[in-house]
């Protein structure tokens, strides 16, 4: 909402712009009025919008209209709402109103003010009536008397309120109905309140709405006055005791022609609109510290919504996603969030609760984008937080990791480089359960995903395992592409000059860094090649203190073993152990238990899970 409301009063001379404002501020009228005010501010705390409100009087001294500084440009700096005020004994100054409308560009409400109302006994509505009508910037009509202090109030109470909550976006007079902007949000913020997904406000949903726009809940015999309203006037508004969409909106076209189009604003910018009925971008990228060396993360209660959000659209309780399922879902978002290689990115049923999970995992990437999303999705408004940055954890510094020798972190970052062909992608997809052959059928460049997101358990802990192909351009890798948890140097055995890049690669950006280094001989079902470098992989990690190259292969019928990034993301959550722990046969084993044990008890939980639904 605006931070302060300004109003221009404008009109032929002598038709009592001055007094009006003069009447206002000392609540009587003036015996001497000036030619004319100056501009005064009403506090916040007195207005019925708690919302300052500055009044411009217009002089009066010059012609309006043919004034060399035009009004138009003025309004446009000076002025929020117009008052165009006339005299309702004046014909003349009726006259001038419709001049004025025809020859001038509004770009901000308008309100017709006829003064002088204790001057004559009968109305002037029925001679501005067709004025307006054929202006839709006009919002309304208030006949008023500066000498008897008829309507003064109302009157500015009405420009603010113009301002405010201006009718224009919300509906169109002509065809008597919303607009389609206006519908379109409303249809939003109805899915995000129909907590289970039935098309349904039910009482308790009703309620929760109420809640979280007006800080009140309804009473039950209000409730039932609202549904009664709308079975009065449409057959499919309510259903089962519940208001439909129908009905959703035909209560809120309601209160916008009665003249309630705050009601509708409320609920509007509640769940994060502007004036132009937009997202507002201090909504959907709320203020979000990241430190330096930290990364960022969903929290417990991001977890616990977005498996919310899953389960209200998955209306067949197959514990999976279906198209129809997943496009319903994306109907709060003004475009489609994910795009085709999303399904290379997360593991084969990528529809399943666990890697609905994984592709929110952007946060990591990019958290302005995950802040964006869960703002679509109305996280503040459903956990009741002031933005959805409540639901993002700024991990602490690295360098603090290092030294404790101990991590909170869940989600870890791997960097994938070779030299062109070594096997990168084909690590990537086998990290997602996929074969050689499952990995490449049908697969389009368009498709491909440079990253690959899944679980990996270590210790028994559920961690999330990021890995980031790098482009194997050796002598232009940016800050971004060196910086992770882990690094994973890639090559294959059979190929004879495979090995160069990962050694030169590793002398040269990774040598005398503290980010944990493995090397992965791919391609391990193929003949080994004698590799063209100085010194063999073996020799070379010895001669490094890393650990010696590990033999993979995702050529085989079976899904790939996994192993190797238990050992990933074992090595990026304590990158502290010297290559002595991590050769240590015994601290393997421990992790492998551990994860073994987990899952299991994993499984059967959702077996337990998935026979009660």
């Amino acid at each position: 909402m605006r931070k302060d409301v300004r109003i221009l009063l404008v009109g032929e001379p002598k038709v009592g712009k001055t007094s009006l404002i003069m009447s206002l501020v000392s609540e009587e009228f003036p015996d001497e009025v000036p030619l004319r005010a100056e501009e005064i501010t009403i506090p916040a705390d007195v207005t019925p919008e708690r919302v300052p409100t500055h009044i411009v009087d217009y002089s009066g001294r010059t012609i309006w209209l043919t004034q060399q500084l035009s009004l138009r440009s003025l309004t446009q700096k000076r002025a929020n709402v117009i008052c165009i005020v006339y005299s309702v004994n004046n014909k003349k100054s009726i006259e001038k109103v419709g001049l004025f409308l025809l020859e001038q560009i509004h770009q901000v409400p308008l309100i017709l003010v006829g003064n002088k109302s204790d001057l004559v006994e009968h109305s002037s509505m029925e001679t501005i009536l067709p004025i307006m009508n054929q202006y839709s910037e006009i919002e309304t009509c208030v006949e008023c008397s500066a000498k008897n202090l008829k309507n003064i109030s109302e009157l500015f109470y009405y420009a603010q309120k113009a301002v405010l909550h201006p009718t224009g976006p919300l509906y169109c007079p002509e065809e008597k109905e919303m607009k389609s902007s206006c519908v379109k949000a409303l249809t939003r913020i109805f899915k995000i309140s129909d907590l289970d997904n039935d098309g349904i406000l039910n009482d308790n949903e009703l309620n929760f709405f109420q809640r979280t726009c007006f800080n009140m809940p309804l009473a039950p015999q209000a409730l039932e006055d609202v549904k009664n309203v709308v079975r009065r006037n449409m057959t499919d508004g309510v259903k089962d005791n519940g208001l439909t969409l129908k009905g959703f909106l035909f209560l809120h076209t309601l209160f916008i022609q009665r003249g309630r189009h705050e009601t509708t604003w409320t609920v509007l910018r509640r769940f994060g609109y502007d004036d132009d009925l937009e997202l507002t971008q201090e909504y959907l990228f709320p203020l979000l510290k990241i430190p330096p060396d930290c990364t960022t993360e969903l929290n417990h209660n991001a977890y616990l919504f977005l498996q919310s959000v899953f389960d209200k659209h998955d209306k067949d309780r197959d514990c999976a996603l279906s198209p129809d399922e997943l496009k319903d879902l994306f109907k709060v978002f003004p475009y489609m969030p994910w795009g085709p290689d999303v399904n290379n990115t997360v593991c084969t049923n990528e529809a399943s609760a666990k890697c609905h999970k994984c592709k929110w995992l952007t946060t990591y990437l990019d958290v302005q984008r995950c802040l964006e999303y869960l703002g679509y999705l109305g996280y503040s408004i459903i956990h009741e937080q002031e933005s959805q940055a409540a639901a993002i954890t700024v991990t602490r510094n690295k360098r603090i990791d290092l030294q404790k020798k101990q991590t909170q972190r869940n989600v870890f970052r791997c960097n994938i480089l070779g030299a062109r062909g070594s096997g990168k992608s084909g690590f990537l997809q086998a990290f997602l359960g996929r074969n050689l052959a499952v990995s490449t059928v049908g697969l389009q460049e368009e498709h491909k995903s440079y990253y690959a997101i899944s679980t990996a358990y270590v210790y028994g802990q559920e961690k999330y395992l990021l890995l980031h192909e790098v482009l194997p351009d050796f002598d232009f890798l940016s800050e971004a592409d060196l910086a992770c948890d882990v690094v994973c140097l890639v090559y294959d055995i059979s190929n004879p000059r495979s090995f160069e890049y990962c050694a030169k690669a590793y002398k040269k950006y990774f040598m005398d860094s503290k980010t944990p280094c493995m090397i992965i001989a791919t391609k391990s079902d193929l003949h080994e090649v004698r590799q063209h470098y100085s010194l063999s992989p073996l020799d070379f990690c010895r001669k490094h203190k890393l650990h010696p190259p590990q033999p993979f292969t995702c050529n085989t019928a079976d899904a790939p073993n996994k192993d190797i990034y238990t050992k990933l993301t074992t090595m990026a959550m304590y990158p502290h152990m010297t290559q002595t722990d991590l050769k240590n046969s015994t601290f393997w084993l421990r992790a492998s238990v551990g994860a073994t044990v987990f899952a299991v008890l994993g499984f059967a939980m959702y077996k337990a899970l998935l026979k009660q639904r």
